[in-house]
């Protein structure tokens, strides 16, 4: 079954490793034939990938992208997915999806699961901000109580 892909004015994608710019008004293309493909949006870029689960995504995507390199990758990827999992165990069921998918030789669908893991990494780090916050706030408030107490002494 045809692949219908279409692609608005600037839009960039990749298939098969290259990289493919619509110069002109909206297009559309149909593949015939499986390829990689993943659209400019659904990229990240090595300098981009500056935490552990953006490196697990970027890994895959390069995997998926890159088949002459792909054992490189998906190395790096599962090293980066253990080292993730060892720090942040309430992703191991993120985690096994994606290792599922990979290991079925789906890397597209491990790559989607890997944005959950993403957004898992910043709701996990939002509420270790929160928590942190809240105990120096607890901390500023203690050293006010007691600088008072030494103020009326």
């Amino acid at each position: 079954m045809p692949l219908l892909i279409e692609l608005k004015s600037g839009d960039k994608i990749f298939i098969n490793g290259a990289v493919i710019e619509n110069g002109g008004p909206n297009t559309r293309l149909v593949l015939h034939n499986k390829a990689t493909i993943m659209r400019e949006k659904e990229v990240l870029n090595e300098d981009s990938a500056v935490t552990p689960a953006s490196r697990v995504y970027h890994s895959l995507q390069c995997a998926y992208l890159f088949e002459a390199d792909k054992d490189k990758y998906l190395k790096a990827y599962d090293k980066f997915l253990d080292d993730y999992l060892e720090a942040c165990p309430s992703a191991l069921d993120i985690g096994n999806k994606i290792r599922g998918h990979v290991s079925e030789g789906r890397i597209y669908k491990g790559l989607k699961e890997a944005q959950a893991l993403i957004l898992h990494e910043q709701e996990t780090l939002k509420s270790c901000e929160l928590a942190v916050a809240e105990k120096f706030s607890d901390i500023e408030n203690e050293e006010t109580e007691s600088e008072a107490e030494a103020d009326n002494t």
